[in-house]
């Protein structure tokens, strides 16, 4: 086996390893992507299609994926009140908990020497952004990285969608985000 295939071997039984563990509560490995997802993404970014298309999955099925999330009392839902067609999600403080939670995933990281955590975390994200571009994803990256955050006395904005920040915005995933 070449290098190639190893290596996404060895990706492919790790995702499927850290997705196991989900099993063991009442949900599956979608739903603990979608709950992930939400808990790293900013106000502007938690609609159904956000999630979908951050997580390479149709809309239909994110939205049966939210729509049990809700019923499991991990996420609310709320619709917009300027378009009501418009509806996002938000954890609730027990889907909150659930992905503060410290994974056998996470541990096995956490005893990687730091430099090497580096380097790993450099070369997962080359590969995930040459996906992304041989695709036509978006990067979904980190609001303070963007090209249309600014910082000034009052605190930060966005000039794309012409609105103040808070801190918890900028250190959170946006959907529109453009690298600086």
């Amino acid at each position: 086996m070449d290098t190639t295939a190893q290596i996404r071997a060895l990706i492919n039984r790790l995702a499927r390893l850290d997705a196991a563990e989900t099993w063991e509560i009442d949900l599956n490995p979608a739903q603990i992507a979608a709950l992930d997802y939400l808990a790293r993404a900013n106000r502007f970014s938690r609609a159904p299609s956000h999630v979908a298309e951050y997580l390479g999955t149709t809309r239909g099925t994110m939205s049966q994926t939210l729509k049990s999330l809700v019923r499991k009392g991990y996420v609310t839902e709320h619709r917009s009140q300027i378009d009501k067609r418009s509806i996002s999600y938000d954890l609730t403080p027990e889907g909150l908990a659930l992905t503060s939670r410290q994974t056998a995933f996470a541990e096995a990281i956490t005893s990687i020497p730091p430099r090497d955590q580096e380097q790993l975390r450099t070369g997962l994200s080359a590969l995930l952004a040459s996906r992304l571009k041989a695709n036509g994803g978006r990067a979904f990256g980190i609001c303070k990285d963007c090209a249309y955050h600014r910082t000034d006395a009052t605190g930060a904005y966005c000039t794309l969608l012409s609105v103040p920040l808070s801190p918890q915005d900028t250190t959170q995933i946006c959907h529109e985000q453009v690298a600086a």
